[in-house]
């Protein structure tokens, strides 16, 4: 696991926007979890709303429009000075661009944690956890990590720095 995040120029002041960003399988729950214990803040995870209004989690329409609500609720936290935690993904960089950029426009701080794992070890914990319905194949993540915009150094730049 890599934390690009450790590049970045300044150190936030720890309130603001946290991105996790990675492919299935790679931490993003262990780690937005990690976050919210040691720097209190609202986790924004879909796959938990999704399986709790029992929707499949590959339902691409209804995924949208719950990260679309949880977006606005994030931001509404962020006007106050709250925490929040977008465990999303955040596959393309386009994606974590808009996310930054309306974060900024609220006076947030904004860090990425990229959790860089290889594709086989992606795989044995997605089979381990055997939690999604319905299940991932092989071929579908090697597609995804095509499909995936790993962050380059002059994105991560971008973004403010963990506290120390």
């Amino acid at each position: 696991m890599t934390d690009r995040s450790q590049c970045d120029p300044a150190p936030s002041t720890g309130r603001g926007c946290l991105i996790v960003c990675g492919l299935p399988g790679s931490g993003k729950t262990t780690e937005a979890k990690r976050l919210s214990t040691h720097r209190p803040g609202v986790r924004f995870a879909p796959d938990e709303w999704l399986i709790a209004l029992d929707v499949n989690l590959w339902e691409s329409s209804i995924r949208q429009r719950v990260e679309s609500l949880q977006w606005t609720t994030a931001k509404d936290l962020l006007r106050v000075g709250a925490t929040v935690i977008i465990e999303w993904g955040t596959w393309g960089r386009v994606e974590r661009d808009v996310l930054r950029t309306e974060a900024r426009d609220l006076g947030a701080t904004v860090e990425l944690r990229y959790l860089d794992v290889p594709l086989d070890e992606l795989w044995r914990r997605i089979r381990s956890r055997d939690m999604e319905d319905p299940p991932v194949k092989r071929p579908d993540l090697d597609d995804w990590s095509r499909m995936f915009q790993v962050p380059d150094e002059a994105e991560v730049r971008l973004y403010d720095r963990p506290p120390v």
